[in-house]
């Protein structure tokens, strides 16, 4: 059943609008003062932290003058008092990343970013490892910093010991460490080199299973682990990086859906690399080393042993000694498991263990081979990643409690809840309603940062206490005078919240943004989807400023979320399993058939947008899709064929096109690109490495072949985020360009 416009948004809250400030001139909002210098968001921090001692609150800001370059900050947690801890620009060499950094930084999200995109506290807090254009840095608190390497060669993955006593990095594609007491630098691996990688993650570990590291310190420096990976049997890819000043050529390997993996190992020795044992991960070689962790005594390393299929997880106990392993518990699905980083050892030997065996992502706790259900309902512990999940943001042990992001009062809201271990009651919230957060916890879990938004305040971060209240504002980002936002205010238009119903009957939730309404005109709609598992997109956060530039120019902005997006439950995701290309491409048509019903909706322009699987999604919409459902679409770095696409991701939801052809089949957007009459822009990288260009290629030549129009902007250079201010401009000024051609100007 279809609800109206004025019965479904009476369901859900209209987002607040904050007010513009009188004494601050309004300006039009443009594309080129989104994609400029400073940040209308104002200064969002990234990578907020605490001291292990809970004194400093430590993030990364982007300097007012270059909005893509970050700095390290810190904030006295007791005065308030706010510096800046290293500054980017004075030790940073400005030396060309190396591709294997490039690369890195890309599957982390933060390509295109300068200056300081990590760090890592040291266990005793008296210092910061800073890593910055391939080498690595020791801040102390009192701004003195030391250089701990100073190579051609890139040194990455860089951890300061749990213990304290040692750097540790890769470099040349070995394990390396250094004594911080006696400065001496040791290789603990040998064997990489060549198709061997020692100490750090593989490609799909980092890119689809958002594990990033493959070196796991023991409390106390007693052990290391290190994963070894060997490339030798995944194929080879030579991906073309197209920039402007020519064509550079990488032999990447890159193990596409159905082909062979990494063959990996896991090792641990000694701080000095002596007494090597091997980890015993089981009789078959064809599995995922998901997550490693140390017991709080570092008497036992826990390793999660995902099979291929991705059906069966095993959490396996290994003697360090040893290398002996057993399996403590084994998670299972029909469908696929969802990675947790919802794991946490407590020091009375227990396990604090995430699980969506209820049918929604809840919390366990498993002692001596028993299990306790301490979350339930009809709700999730929350997600906030695309393929593994963050709820736990941290454990009181002294007090028994736990801290966990979860959707328990509103799907479109994440709120901070806590909850005692040992006799689970409700739980309560400890964050203000109207927001989406997230948090993160000192060790002993006595304070926590709170990063927050919503639709009317961009991203905001405070200092709060375990029982919620309010310390001190780190970044309160108010949208007074001063803010960059603030010539815009009087422009910027609510947030509309509603549901639909799907063809099965699930609830369906949208967001949308309209200009001032006039009685009896009709407006046209940018239609904004991602449509892929594992990310939500309706929710009460701050969204890109892109969105009022829209509504601005007399556009509707509409997003809808479709069977298979996250925080709904096992029901509502394991809809897409064996069936990309179906239900979510329904569930979109849902929104806009909708939309055409609405008397102040133009019906017969409705314009789709999506990049990634948004833009796959904006290909096999507009191949569906009926006559006059879309007036136009915007295809961003489409995947086209899945079989070109990564096995981790892909065979999750597809299988293994070896055994399952079929769906990969129904899933193509190649095949039936020449049903596409209406007018379609593609938009690439060509120097993408996740969504490689060949997938753009295919279906450049399949519409050339048959003489199917399209418009076409490719980037030179640019991997799958379009990077510079310039850049990102161009992408919206080339979609508004085409938009107007194809929408706007057609009776």
């Amino acid at each position: 059943m279809r609800l109206s416009f004025l019965a479904s948004v009476s369901l859900l809250a209209t987002a607040a609008v904050a007010a513009p400030v009188p004494s601050v001139p309004q300006k039009p909002l443009t594309i080129d003062r989104i994609f400029a210098s400073p940040s209308l968001s104002g200064p969002t921090p990234r990578g907020v932290k605490l001291s292990p001692d809970g004194r400093l609150a430590t993030l990364l800001k982007p300097r007012a003058d270059e909005r893509e370059r970050y700095d390290l900050w810190a904030v006295d947690t007791r005065t308030g008092a706010e510096r800046m801890l290293v500054d980017s620009k004075k030790i940073g060499s400005g030396a060309e990343l190396s591709e294997a950094e490039k690369m890195r930084r890309e599957r982390a999200r933060v390509g295109g970013t300068k200056g300081i995109v990590d760090y890592a506290w040291a266990p005793d807090g008296k210092s910061i490892l800073v890593p910055i254009d391939g080498d690595l840095y020791l801040a102390g608190l009192d701004g003195k910093v030391r250089r701990l390497t100073n190579t051609p060669q890139s040194e990455i993955d860089a951890h300061v010991s749990a213990g304290g006593g040692f750097v540790s990095f890769v470099r040349d594609q070995n394990l390396y460490a250094i004594d911080l007491k006696t400065g001496t630098e040791r290789a603990l691996t040998r064997e990489g080199g060549n198709t061997v990688t020692c100490g750090t993650a593989e490609f799909v570990a980092q890119e689809e299973m958002d594990r990033d590291t493959g070196t796991w310190w023991s409390p106390g420096d007693a052990h290391v682990a290190v994963e070894c990976y060997d490339e030798a049997p995944v194929k080879i890819v030579t991906r073309a990086a197209i920039g402007a000043d020519g064509t550079k050529t990488f032999d990447q390997r890159y193990p596409a859906a159905g082909t062979p993996n990494v063959i990996s190992s896991l090792s641990v020795m000694s701080a000095d690399g002596s007494h090597r044992v091997k980890v015993d991960l089981g009789a078959d070689p064809d599995i995922y080393i998901a997550r490693v962790d140390w017991s709080a005594d570092g008497r036992t390393l826990y390793v999660q042993r995902e099979s291929r299929d991705q059906k069966t997880l095993d959490m396996l106990a290994v003697d360090p000694a040893t290398g002996a392993a057993k399996v403590l518990f084994t998670e299972t699905s029909k469908t696929w498991i969802k990675l947790t980083d919802d794991f946490r050892p407590l020091k009375d030997g227990s396990l604090i263990w995430g699980s969506q065996r209820s049918g929604f992502m809840h919390l366990y706790r498993f002692v001596n081979g028993q299990w306790t259900q301490l979350t339930k309902g009809d709700w999730m512990v929350e997600t906030n990643g695309q393929s593994s999940h963050t709820g736990l943001i941290g454990v009181d042990e002294a007090h028994h409690r736990l801290f966990f992001a979860a959707n328990k009062d509103s799907v479109l809201e994440s709120q901070i809840y806590t909850i005692d271990y040992l006799d689970p009651q409700e739980p309560k919230r400890l964050t203000e309603s109207g927001y989406w957060n997230d948090a993160v916890m000192d060790q002993a879990g006595t304070h926590m940062l709170v990063s927050r938004s919503s639709p009317s305040q961009p991203p905001q971060v405070y200092l709060a206490d375990a029982t919620g209240k309010r310390l001190a504002w780190i970044e309160e980002n108010r949208l007074d005078a001063k803010h960059p936002y603030a010539p815009f205010l009087a422009a910027h238009r609510p947030v509309q919240y509603g549901t639909l119903k799907a063809e099965d009957g699930s609830t369906l939730y949208y967001e949308m943004i309209t200009p001032k309404l006039e009685a009896g005109k009709r407006y046209p709609v940018f239609f904004e989807h991602y449509g892929g598992p594992g990310a939500q997109q309706v929710k009460r956060a701050w969204m890109s400023p892109m969105a009022q530039y829209w509504v601005s120019k007399g556009w509707i902005y509409f997003q809808i979320d479709n069977r298979g997006s996250a925080n709904r439950g096992t029901a509502f995701e394991d809809q897409i399993y064996h069936a990309m290309g179906t239900v979510e491409v329904a569930d979109q048509a849902t929104g806009a058939r909708w939309l055409q019903q609405q008397s102040f909706v133009d019906p017969k322009k409705i314009a789709i947008f999506g990049w990634s699987y948004g833009g796959y999604m904006t290909l096999k919409m507009l191949e569906k899709a009926p006559p006059g459902l879309y007036a136009a679409g915007v295809s961003g770095a489409p995947v086209t064929k899945w079989e070109m696409y990564d096995t981790h991701y892909t065979e999750r939801y597809l299988g293994n096109p070896a055994t399952d052809p079929k769906t990969y089949e129904a899933s193509d957007a190649v095949a039936d690109a020449p049903s596409i009459k209406t007018p379609m822009l593609l938009m690439h990288g060509l120097s993408d490495d996740n969504v490689v260009f060949e997938n753009s290629a295919a279906l450049i030549n399949r519409l050339q072949e048959t003489d199917t129009p399209f418009d076409m902007m490719l980037y030179v250079g640019q991997t799958h985020h379009i990077a510079g201010e310039g850049r990102q401009a161009h992408v919206q000024h080339t979609i508004e360009t085409f938009l107007d051609e194809k929408v706007l100007d057609q009776k």
